[in-house]
């Protein structure tokens, strides 16, 4: 919304010029820059869970009350929380990618976030756009706030909140002797990714 729609609103809407559309960037920036500079700080404190389903109801806020602006006031303040919300679900991403696969496989990883995230941008992108140009703003505002409170349910279901990195398992199906099994030990403990050896995750 925040790409797309901030020239619509500013040019458009409020019959402003493009340095007030540039001020709008720069306080969506601005709030992305501080949050993202006060991450390792706020990881310290809080779980990455935590923040960013957090950060993800900031964002749904955020789209909420953006659907009511009505002067550039509004919208400066609307933009640097969502900023603030968008750099508080992104920056933390990578420390998740990191943890969730072994050295080798980390390359493979990325580049699948990466399309994922695209993708999802290729989608996201035409329809703020359609939707702006379609519907009233304060319509296009709702639709994305229901669709990133969407996200953060599904998130919120996904991510167990007792997400430990070593997890207690058992290998019943590797022979005897298999240099996984430590000392011969089915049931072991450690940090747990999938790969060919852990397929799903233990129940």
């Amino acid at each position: 919304m925040v790409i797309v729609n901030t020239v619509v609103t500013v040019q458009a809407k409020f019959k402003l010029d493009a340095q007030d559309t540039a001020l709008a960037l720069a306080f969506f920036g601005g709030g992305s820059m501080l949050a993202a500079l006060s991450v390792p700080a706020l990881l310290k404190r809080f779980s990455d869970r935590s923040l960013m389903l957090s950060a993800s109801l900031l964002l749904v806020l955020g789209l909420l009350i953006a659907s009511q602006i009505s002067e550039l006031k509004q919208l400066l303040v609307i933009w640097a929380l969502l900023g603030i919300g968008y750099a508080l679900v992104q920056t933390p991403s990578g420390r998740l990618l990191t943890r969730s696969a072994h050295h080798e496989d980390r390359p493979d990883l990325f580049a699948a976030q990466f399309s994922l995230s695209h993708a999802c941008w290729l989608l996201a992108y035409p329809l703020a756009g359609w939707l702006g140009v379609s519907w009233e703003m304060m319509n296009t505002f709702l639709v994305f706030a229901l669709i990133a409170l969407l996200a953060a349910i599904i998130g919120w279901r996904l991510w167990p909140a007792n997400d430990l990195s070593e997890i207690e398992h058992c290998h019943d199906e590797l022979p005897e002797g298999h240099p996984h099994l430590k000392e011969g030990q089915r049931n072991h403990k450690h940090p747990y990714v999938i790969d060919d050896l852990h397929i799903r995750w233990p129940r």
